[in-house]
């Protein structure tokens, strides 16, 4: 395993699926009082979106390939996708009400978007697809799996992080890792326009 491709990977899911404010969302979303509902949900969700994001990075390209979609179009694509998510972050206002309604929100929302969306989606297609040895695809790999991990720990541990973190540090980091994502979706767009030239 590489550690600057798993870092890299690491870092981009890390501000993307941000698990600490989606612990925050998961913790209103969940009726607190019932703890095997909760962690009934946290780990479904985990599962579904490491399934995808895994499913997605393996064969995405070999899809895009069969519709006659050049990689370096989805990272053009996926940068401007990316840069769009990252404006929202910091520019927008997220609003939480606890929920006492026990329904299953597994799929819709915490898999699909929060978990799985978009960004996700299209990061784990460009960084599977930019793996050049075995060893960088299990290096990206491993990130997937750590940053679900990681996600699962946060959302069973929410009543806690909200504790800690508070409102106003989760507005704080969600400005600086919008930030961060959209220097991020500014380098794939760059290398997908590079690339093109290039070929």
């Amino acid at each position: 395993m590489e550690l600057t491709a798993f870092l890299n990977a690491f870092t981009g899911f890390f501000v993307i699926i941000d698990p600490i404010g989606t612990a925050l969302i998961f913790h209103a979303l969940v009726p607190q009082a019932d703890t095997r509902h909760r962690i009934k949900m946290a780990i479904k969700a985990t599962i579904i979106s490491a399934t995808l994001l895994i499913i997605f990075g393996n064969f995405g390209e070999t899809f895009l390939n069969s519709l006659g979609i050049n990689i370096n179009a989805l990272r053009i694509s996926g940068g401007l996708l990316l840069f769009f998510t990252a404006f929202n972050l910091i520019t927008s206002e997220v609003k939480l009400a606890q929920s006492d309604e026990k329904k299953d929100i597994s799929v819709y929302p915490l898999s699909i978007p929060l978990l799985a969306g978009p960004g996700a989606l299209t990061l784990s297609i460009l960084l599977f697809s930019n793996a050049e040895t075995s060893q960088q695809e299990v290096s990206v790999l491993a990130a997937v799996i750590s940053i679900y991990a990681l996600t699962l720990v946060l959302m069973l541990l929410s009543k806690y992080v909200k504790k800690v973190i508070g409102r106003t540090g989760d507005e704080i980091l969600r400005r600086f890792l919008g930030v961060i994502l959209a220097a991020l979706a500014i380098q794939f767009i760059y290398d997908g326009f590079n690339n093109m030239f290039l070929m």
